[in-house]
């Protein structure tokens, strides 16, 4: 079971990841595993602080750092498609090093290529089908480089239920984008790499977990994130590898 403590307010209190160099890796280390965090701005926590000019604290790496007792580097870009984080974890030795010292790896992408595409008001097959072969090869990048256990996460409606068209769009999208985002994770067959149910964990409460008129996570929103992933991490020999 979660702890209680992880579903209120916390005041996070996690090292800051960097992105070391790999004698750099074994000092900083002090006996603690790590979590590197790769993404975009759901990961990097966008808009919970006074100003955007580093991860908040308060995003979800954080407050699953505090609670497993981990050293935190959250490499999450704001406005990153799958396309770009599969680029850097292919062409960036930083990225590469930093995920070949990870004990647990959190990959939450897609959000942004979906938004893009929904701009006409319409996602087609042709422009999904890119996003799932990114992911899956995000995912693959990511084995080949560690054993670390992987938790993948899927994606959440954005757009709150008042904004009816949008809101009942995005459910309409996600519940058939999100079995594909599943059905990637199982093709693998890897024991080691699960899912983050985040579209059922935000459910019909974007009131409360979507900052207004904003497409990103407030501070409870958030949590349930870190709460699904904390399950993921601690529940790691369940079979149905899908936790909400």
């Amino acid at each position: 079971m979660v702890k209680k403590k992880i579903m209120t307010t916390l005041s996070v209190v996690a090292l800051a990841g960097s992105l070391l160099s790999t004698s750099a890796f074994a000092a900083e280390n002090n006996g603690k595993e790590s979590l590197v965090a790769l993404g975009d701005s759901i990961t990097y926590g966008y808009n919970l602080g006074k100003n955007n000019d580093h991860p908040s604290k308060k995003a979800f790496p954080y407050i699953i750092g505090e609670e497993l007792n981990l050293r935190v580097s959250d490499l999450g870009v704001p406005g990153w498609t799958t396309i770009q984080l599969l680029a850097a974890l292919q062409n960036n030795e930083m990225f590469q090093e930093s995920v070949k010292h990870a004990d647990k790896i959190t990959i939450d992408i897609g959000s942004n290529d979906l938004l893009q595409a929904f701009a006409d008001g319409n996602v087609t097959n042709q422009e999904v089908a890119p996003i799932l072969n990114n992911l899956k090869s995000i995912i693959l990048k990511v084995r080949s480089l560690t054993d670390a256990q992987i938790v993948v996460y899927n994606i959440y409606n954005p757009f709150q239920v008042t904004d009816t068209y949008r809101h009942v769009m995005g459910n309409f999208l996600l519940q058939a984008i999100n079995p594909q985002i599943q059905a990637v994770v199982a093709s693998l067959h890897d024991s080691e790499v699960s899912v983050a149910d985040a579209y059922d964990a935000f459910g019909q409460n974007q009131a409360i977990y979507v900052r207004a008129n904003d497409i990103h996570p407030t501070v409870e929103g958030q949590e349930q994130l870190a709460a699904i992933g904390y399950k993921a991490f601690i529940f790691e020999s369940i079979k149905n590898r899908i936790f909400k």
